[in-house]
């Protein structure tokens, strides 16, 4: 294996692929705050449009296991470029689109390709110096997570200004405006692996075979990310219902109390950087149950509801971050394959989530949605108790530092 990567990885470069990277993902998480709209306006129930949420994630995940691997073996500029067109043209098919029915289409055809922020973020890695790798991942994080949670403020807001529809028109229009700069900036770069497809899709499957501290990481991933997406999935219809009554816009604005949590994502990468992984991740499972017992009071409560999303963001993304920071650190070469099977194992652990937060929310209301959230953080904190003891404590193995 050889690799190419023309030109050095500036301040400004990383802004733009952390840019680029939270614009891709967001585009997974417009839906959100416009759910009880879109319920309405298509006379479904909320289980039916939630399914909106749950195949965003699914196909994301099938893009992730199946698309993101290529990373390691084509030029990666011309692939990021095709890639962000390609999810343009399913925001445009939504932004359309006469029935639910095609929105899921649509949806479908933007996960996919969404995951071009995922061939961002190792190509980011790679070029980044060794001892500021996990401030560069930190960053990059950063972007993606702010996109995610500033896609349900944005949404919001642009459905009041205009309808449901008018995000998709203008994110479509923003999305193939950065492929073009994207084409301009982004330098070229390519591995030679001397791998098939076939091989190179297999080279996943072997990687948690091989690696232990990589099957934790990628568990850990997504159970942190079903917690996540228990409380985002159902936040509009709390919102929505008595005793709030909020707009999609006002639902929208609580994506800003996620993004101050997600700015915790440079802070984890750092301590990861310095030997503290396990303290973070320790850490972070302990706040994201603790954040339960605020959100428990959050149909009586705003001030307990916010203070519940800060916290529950700021441990879930200094999990994931911690993750990534260590699975990068295991095989310099296989980056976009550890990062393809990470992400699968996260983004079916968000699906899981989201399913779930649904259909609880439908038989037992918020307390039910807080008792599956509480639930799962119990579940991945055991997880990180006992698998923490287990993985290796030498050779290259990340928890060995």
């Amino acid at each position: 294996m050889h690799a190419r990567t023309h030109a050095p990885l500036t301040p400004a470069l990383v802004a733009l692929m952390a840019f680029t990277t939270g614009l891709a993902v967001a585009s997974n998480y417009y839906a959100q705050p416009l759910l009880h709209t879109l319920s309405q306006h298509f006379q479904v129930s909320a289980a039916h449009v939630g399914l909106i949420v749950t195949v965003a994630q699914l196909s994301y995940a099938t893009g992730l296991m199946l698309l993101v691997p290529l990373g390691d073996l084509l030029e990666r500029r011309r692939m990021i470029v095709t890639m962000l067109v390609l999810s343009a043209c399913g925001l445009l098919l939504t932004a359309s689109a006469p029935s639910l029915g095609l929105i899921l289409v649509g949806t479908g055809i933007t996960a996919l390709f969404s995951v071009v922020a995922q061939v961002l973020l190792p190509l980011a890695a790679t070029m980044a110096q060794p001892h500021e790798r996990g401030k560069v991942v930190g960053s990059i994080m950063s972007g993606l997570l702010l996109g995610i949670l500033l896609a349900r403020t944005v949404a919001g807001t642009l459905s009041a200004l205009g309808d449901w529809r008018t995000v998709y028109w203008c994110a479509a229009g923003l999305m193939l405006l950065t492929a073009a700069v994207m084409r301009l900036r982004l330098p070229s770069s390519q591995q030679h692996l001397g791998l098939s497809y076939p091989a190179l899709l297999g080279s996943v499957l072997q990687l948690f075979v091989q690696e232990p501290v990589f099957r934790l990481r990628a568990l850990l991933g997504g159970l942190s990310f079903s917690v996540f997406s228990v409380l985002w999935t159902s936040m509009a219809f709390l919102l929505s219902s008595p005793p709030w009554h909020f707009s999609d816009g006002t639902i929208g604005l609580f994506g800003l109390a996620g993004a101050a949590g997600a700015l915790a994502a440079n802070g984890a990468g750092r301590l990861a950087d310095k030997g503290k992984a396990q303290w973070v991740t320790t850490g972070g499972w302990v706040l994201l149950g603790l954040a339960w017992l605020p959100l428990a009071f959050a149909q009586q409560s705003l001030v307990a509801l916010v203070v519940g999303i800060l916290v529950l963001d700021l441990a879930a993304q200094a999990v994931h971050v911690t993750n990534q920071s260590m699975i990068y650190r295991l095989r310099p070469d296989a980056r976009n394959r550890l990062t393809a099977g990470y992400m699968t194992s996260y983004f079916i652990g968000g699906a899981t989530g989201s399913l779930l937060s649904a259909s609880a929310f439908n038989l037992a209301g918020w307390n039910g949605v807080v008792g599956v959230g509480a639930t799962l953080s119990v579940i991945g904190w055991l997880v990180w108790l006992v698998g923490s003891r287990r993985v290796p404590k030498h050779g290259h193995h990340p928890e060995a530092h």
